[in-house]
């Protein structure tokens, strides 16, 4: 989750010592690299932030409308003086005076609301003539700031949500309202919990901010290149090795990072060269690591901070998502692993030497530590422990496990420095991403636009679900490009999971489902942000690498139909259903990425590969009879190829 530190010059790192030599990663290039005093005011506030965020872990979180406010003023003022309103060179090296003002303006704001919450409170939502001029800058602000750091999509959406508030009376049939003029709505996206400082915010300020810092202390400590090679070491002497090890490591990346880019970069610089010297395309191995550094997004416990929300939003705890997500995530790493597989199989790739494999027991000697913060993070979210207090005894557990690894990997004071510096610079776009969500969100509220898309999708589906999924699908698809995916699951998830509930999906499937398709845009073309980072260390075509992506994540597109309409998939159900569920559908996306690569045990002929693409779908709807014809089509496949591999063995008098 947590993006490297982008601010520094090199005579900065000479004097501090503290930065690594990373990645660059594409939306690193957004920030600026600050020297001299300017530099050091940005790393003291980033310090001052993880100080604050570490101590209401330990201590206790403030009043909802103080946590969010402490938060968004770090975050906000961060955001102006690290994203220039520019790219042009000169802009990137300093901080000019129209990026004090807005800092400034941002503090203004929310000390307004640290200092006279009371007042306000007291009021009864009936506003002064400040809080209408404040709430007005604080909303251009919160525009411009998601502006700066994710570029145009989000702000654009929330800029037209505040002119639907406005423009109301002069909708069309179920879209018209009332309308508010800006005098109603700047205070009420100012100052209530619906607005910017809603339910977003409050999660950011909560929790994504901690597990910001937890990636940043794993980074720091060098848990990126421990799990490249913990992963190379496993899987790289099977077949289709390279392929498998990268599918691996944006596993164990995705654990606790929320950035495909970001999870595509830091992988994909080892993997794909590996994976391009074993004989993969330079197009297949950028897809491979999009893909599956876009599962990363859905892949417990963190899943792109999704999962926070998802908890907050549906009022369970934290645990559950993270249980009930992990099957259908495990299922969509387990078929690009297939697509892996059944390739090698099909160019016939040679297998790695030990000789070009890390050694495993060496790697985890020298790195086990690293595995002990995320283990112990696990253990305490199922004792039933809160979040920020899993993740805060994680953190501590990991600067104290370091000193007993190797002097490289040691959390000293000054790495620890580091990493409250890469942390507190990397939960700025998250929190602008939440921000910029809740002026949405507050317009979806106070407009009844949610009830309206609901009827809309009720109306255009006739009633009937699989036509409700498949608008959702695209709705969320289309929201997703270019959209951050905490952002994206905010809008999607209260626009459409509404619509899906009133259809019989239960609402967690519903939430989940706008999820994975809203994630699933990293890898669509034409944006498929996640597949042009890849491309640009692959050094191919990205846009034919984009639906080399698409294709090798088909199973995404199938596992959302599947948990929809078989619970078992989120370990909802008797331990018979739910086995069966999993075993069933591991039958389906095993069979899918064969039939997609042509290859099984052996090449597949037309009406193999015809009989193999029907089988998800016949497993989507959970009735008997379908599941064993999609189990005995991939099981007869199966089976008519290996004894036709081991005839022809015999015929040519020897082993292929």
């Amino acid at each position: 989750m947590a993006d490297e530190f982008d601010l520094l010059k090199a005579e900065n790192v000479e004097k501090l010592d503290i930065i690594p030599e990373i990645v660059e990663d594409p939306d690193e290039s957004k920030k600026r690299r600050l020297s001299g005093w300017q530099f050091y005011i940005v790393a003291a506030i980033a310090i001052i932030a993880s100080c604050f965020h570490l101590y209401t872990a330990a201590f206790g979180l403030f009043a909802a409308m103080t946590q969010r406010a402490w938060h968004w003023m770090f975050m906000g003022t961060l955001l102006f003086l690290i994203y220039p309103a520019s790219q042009k060179k000169g802009n990137k090296l300093k901080i000019s005076i129209f990026d004090w003002i807005p800092a400034i303006l941002i503090i203004i704001g929310c000390a307004n609301i640290l200092l006279n919450y009371d007042a306000i409170a007291a009021r009864e939502g009936a506003a002064i003539p400040s809080d209408i001029y404040l709430g007005v800058i604080m909303i251009v602000l919160v525009i411009e700031g998601a502006r700066r750091s994710l570029g145009w999509p989000l702000p654009i959406v929330a800029t037209l949500a505040l002119a639907y508030g406005i423009l109301g009376p002069y909708m069309p049939g179920i879209l018209a309202h009332a309308g508010f003029s800006y005098e109603e709505l700047a205070p009420f996206m100012y100052l209530r919990t619906d607005g910017i400082f809603g339910v977003p915010l409050g999660v950011s300020a909560s929790f994504i901010f901690l597990f910001v810092l937890f990636g940043s202390f794993l980074s720091t400590s060098g848990a990126g290149q421990f799990f490249i090679d913990l992963a190379v070491g496993l899987a790289g002497k099977s077949q289709g090795g390279p392929g498998k090890a990268a599918v691996t490591a944006s596993g164990f990346m995705g654990m606790v990072s929320g950035s495909s880019c970001g999870n595509a970069v830091t992988t994909g610089a080892f993997t794909i060269p590996l994976m391009k010297h074993s004989g993969y395309s330079p197009e297949f191995a950028g897809a491979i690591v999009a893909a599956a550094s876009t599962g990363g997004q859905v892949m417990p416990p963190v899943m792109g901070a999704a999962a926070f929300i998802m908890a907050q939003f549906l009022g369970v705890s934290y645990w559950e998502i993270v249980i009930g997500a992990a099957i259908p995530a495990t299922l969509y790493f387990i078929s690009i692993g297939a697509m892996v597989h059944f390739r090698a199989g099909k160019k016939r790739m040679p297998r790695l030497t030990d000789e070009q494999l890390p050694n495993v027991r060496k790697v985890i000697r020298q790195g086990w530590f690293l595995l002990l913060p995320i283990v112990l993070l696990v253990a305490f979210l199922a004792f039933g422990y809160s979040p920020t207090m899993a993740v805060f005894w994680s953190i501590v557990s990991l600067v104290a496990a370091s000193w007993f690894g190797d002097k490289e990997h040691r959390m000293t004071p000054r790495r620890i420095i580091e990493a409250m510096i890469s942390g507190g610079t990397g939960a700025v776009d998250v929190a602008a991403a939440c921000a910029c969500s809740g002026i949405v969100i507050g317009i979806i509220a106070i407009t009844g636009l949610g009830l309206a898309f609901s009827s809309f999708v009720l109306s255009m589906s006739q009633g009937i679900l699989p036509f409700a999924l498949i608008l959702t699908m695209i709705g969320s698809i289309i929201l997703g490009m270019g959209v951050p995916t905490t952002a994206q699951y905010i809008i999607t998830s209260t626009l459409a999971a509404p619509a899906l509930a009133q259809m019989g999906v239960p609402m967690f499937s519903a939430h989940l489902f706008c999820l994975y398709f809203g994630v699933l845009a990293d890898v669509t073309p034409p944006v498929a942000l996640a597949t042009y980072a890849a491309a640009g260390i692959a050094k191919s075509e990205p846009l034919k690498t984009g639906f080399t992506a698409l294709l090798v994540a088909a199973a995404g597109f199938i596992v959302p139909y599947m948990f929809i309409y078989n619970p078992g998939l989120l370990l909802q159900g008797g331990v018979v259903h739910i086995v069966f569920a999993s075993l069933t559908a591991l039958i389906a996306v095993v069979g899918l990425s064969a039939a997609v690569q042509g290859y099984l045990v052996d090449d597949l002929n037309p009406i193999e590969r015809l009989l193999l693409v029907a089988v998800p779908f016949l497993i989507i709807y959970p009735t008997m009879i379908s599941n064993l014809i999609g189990a005995g089509i991939v099981t007869a496949v199966y089976a008519k190829q290996k004894g036709f591999g081991k005839k022809k063995n015999k015929l040519e008098g020897g082993t292929v």
